[in-house]
């Protein structure tokens, strides 16, 4: 059995503005966990938005299908997936990944 598994994962590329405040927090916490600002960002908004009940909510609501996008997504020069890896040792714990979609 192999020691890792590897999942393909689609990432993008956005822009986004933080306050000076919170970008230096994004890089302070990055050093303090030993891992990318881009994986900060990344998990933080994922818990955010896997712990607020009323935006869970929101997502299976018809206005939630009718959100007009606001982030700035650029176009991707390399195919889909060719840098987008995230590996899960067996015991289940995830390692950082490269999440190049969310640059603070």
């Amino acid at each position: 059995m192999p020691l890792l598994e590897i999942t393909q994962t689609r990432q993008i590329s956005a822009s986004i503005r933080l306050t000076d405040t919170v970008a230096n927090q994004v890089d302070q916490y990055a050093a303090f966990i030993h891992a990318s600002a881009d994986d900060v960002v990344e998990q933080a908004l994922a818990y955010v938005f896997s712990k607020d009940r009323d935006f869970q909510d929101f997502l299976r609501s018809p206005e939630a299908r009718q959100a007009a996008p606001t982030l700035r997504v650029r176009k991707a020069s390399v195919p889909e997936g060719v840098n987008a890896s995230v590996t899960t040792p067996a015991n289940g714990v995830k390692g950082a990944s490269s999440v190049a979609g969310s640059k603070a």
